[in-house]
């Protein structure tokens, strides 16, 4: 287990972090589990908004950086500037249960989350395993405060469940952070003499941790490796130099990494020792500081920890059967077994997944395990049967896991080993107009409105760029319907995506009155075209074989998204001939396509060679 603390001070991530997981070096390979607590991460009021509407720029560097590693998020837990993050390999997934989080403000009181703690706690092959990452209060003079404030993270937190409730009811904890325990008595010029000397020892004693470890109750049982590196605090920013401002802070070890395995419990086994399945042990195999990282005034602190237990749990909760290839469609079956004792859920689902995802619901496509007969192969120990639609699956070649996220838990269950998924690509592309007919014969523009995405409790894939526009309303006269590139992939497999969709499409037109000759644009209607106050607005129906104008005071007509404000949320495309109208259109002279969105092809409506994409 690699545990890496780091206050970042309110800066921006660097570009690489690998030497700070201690990538691309063998002990990585042998890494299982990474946790990592950040402190003073930005959280003025216009970033936080930000980061409800996305993922913060922190977590999106560590998921991007440590996916190609195989791991995946397991958990996350953030109050304001302090964020926690537990990744693992994903072939363990299903043996870390039980996951919850917890939070403790003591800023202000208790009122405000700038200083205290978050928490992740998780059973890991049977032994709970509590993650804490605290940002106590700072300055030399305020140890007793970091005492309080620590005493009441550790009494606010509870989980539930039946067992480890408390911090300290864990197997084993791991508590590191922003601590900010300093050096007391010596003054700074002696403290940095030790350190040009590199005779850190004489500092030991006097850091305030040492000395609250062996005399305050709160902290008995908790240990922590030599501290062979610098003091970690104060650095000018963007240097390797200790505090050069007018305050001169003193250097200080505040950002600290320390573990506890709980007191062997009363219960016995034969021969006075505790049962074999119960013994755990932790060795720290490195304890060091990354002085090359210089975006904030503390440097980050990591650990490697080795840590042995007898495992209590060697079957996940669902085994999952796939064939070692996939060529065909119809190959895309997925036969399942529940252990006894899973807590199945009717939300339940089984995702497919790239190697090399970032968390559990960064799948391509899912599908849901509602088995009809689930309940009876549950009682019955029999396995239940699941197929991926032809739509929902990847085209191309490339390497792909399956795993089944349960709802009650909110974790994987079950994964498959990697395999091979090899179909055709579509030949959506290779189909195109007839290059042979004028620009007017092919330029039918036609205001295509997306349906809005599934609104059932699937997992909602966490994209990195989420629209921020609001969601598509229900407009009276309008028909919804999705583009054909959102038919070709859609992520759900519930029926209405497949549902076959009217051929009553509306077609926008700009009346006939306000044009000239075909194929020429005046400078007058183009500012009309580029204006979003529009003056009027028509729209053409195919009716009964004829053509039909809407006044601008019908439903159709307030439709327009430039009346109704919602722009950002509509997709313009160009299709190709909706109604049919490609002769008739240019029989009776309508002006080619204005060109309506950025992403529309910049020749529509201006060359009469143009074609329709």
């Amino acid at each position: 287990i690699t545990v890496v603390t780091w206050n970042v001070g309110t800066a921006m991530p660097p570009n690489d972090v690998t030497s700070l997981l201690h990538l691309n070096t063998g002990e990585t390979n042998d890494v299982d589990m990474i946790a990592i607590g950040l402190q003073e991460v930005n959280s003025k009021i216009n970033k936080r908004l930000k980061d409800a509407l996305f993922t913060d720029q922190w977590s999106e560097l560590f998921m991007d950086v440590l996916s190609p590693f195989h791991f995946i998020l397991v958990s996350t837990v953030r109050m304001q500037g302090v964020i926690l993050l537990v990744f693992a390999k994903y072939y363990h997934l299903p043996f870390l249960h039980d996951i919850q989080t917890d939070c403790t403000r003591t800023g202000l009181g208790g009122y405000w989350g700038n200083k205290g703690g978050v928490s992740v706690r998780l059973s890991i092959f049977g032994h709970m395993v509590c993650f804490l990452n605290c940002h106590l209060p700072a300055h030399l003079e305020k140890a007793e405060q970091r005492k309080e404030d620590f005493a009441t993270i550790l009494h606010m937190q509870q989980f539930e469940g039946p067992v480890a409730n408390g911090i300290l009811d864990h197997d084993l904890v791991f508590w590191f952070g922003d601590l900010n325990f300093r050096i007391e008595s010596l003054d700074i010029c002696f403290v940095k003499y030790a350190i040009d000397s590199n005779v850190l020892s004489q500092l030991w004693e006097k850091d305030q941790l040492n000395i609250a470890r062996s005399t305050w109750p709160v902290l008995r049982g908790f240990q922590e490796g030599p501290l062979n590196f610098p003091p970690t605090f104060k650095f000018d920013v963007g240097t390797n130099k200790y505090d050069s401002s007018a305050k001169k802070r003193k250097p200080a070890w505040t950002d600290r990494i320390l573990w506890k395995i709980k007191s062997p419990s009363k219960g016995l086994g034969t021969g006075g020792h505790q049962p074999s399945q119960g013994v755990l042990s932790v060795s720290q195999l490195c304890y060091c500081s990354h002085m090359e990282y210089t975006v904030s005034d503390h440097k980050p602190v990591a650990a490697i920890f080795a840590v042995q237990f007898a495992s209590k749990v060697d079957k996940p909760l669902v085994e999952i059967y796939v064939a070692d290839e996939w060529n065909r469609p119809e190959q895309a079956v997925v036969r399942y077994k529940m252990a006894v004792g899973f807590h199945r859920s009717s939300w339940d689902w089984i995702g497919l997944y790239r190697v090399g995802f970032r968390h559990p619901k960064d799948y391509v496509s899912y599908v849901w395990a509602r088995s009809d007969d689930g309940e009876r192969c549950l009682e019955k120990q029999l396995y239940a049967q699941v197929m991926f639609s032809e739509e929902a699956l990847p085209k191309g070649n490339g390497e792909y896991i399956l795993g089944y996220y349960s709802n009650t838990s909110s974790s994987i269950a079950g994964v498959t080993e990697p395999f091979q998924i090899s179909l055709p690509r579509s030949e959506e592309g290779s189909i195109s107009t007839d290059s042979s007919g004028s620009s007017s014969e092919e330029d039918d523009s036609t205001l295509v409105l997306l349906a809005p995405k599934s609104r059932s409790p699937s997992p909602g894939k966490m994209k990195r760029h989420r629209s921020r526009s609001p969601s598509l309303a229900k407009f009276q006269g309008l028909i919804l319907r999705p583009s054909s590139r959102d038919r070709g992939t859609s992520r759900s497999p519930s029926p209405q995506n497949r549902r076959s969709l009217s051929r009553s499409i509306p077609t926008i037109h700009l009346p006939q009155e306000e044009l000239g000759h075909p194929g020429v644009k005046s400078k007058e209607q183009r500012q009309a075209a580029e204006s979003p106050e529009g003056s009027s607005f028509y729209q053409t129906l195919q009716e009964q074989g004829g053509l039909r104008r809407v006044s601008a005071d019908s439903s159709l007509a307030r439709a327009d998204p430039r009346n109704l404000g919602l722009l950002p949320a509509l997709r313009l495309e160009m299709i190709d001939q909706a109604l049919g109208l490609r002769r008739e259109n240019a029989d009776q002279g309508y002006y080619p396509c204005r060109r309506m969105s950025p992403t529309s092809p910049p020749g529509c409506g201006t060359s009469p060679e143009g074609h329709s994409p």
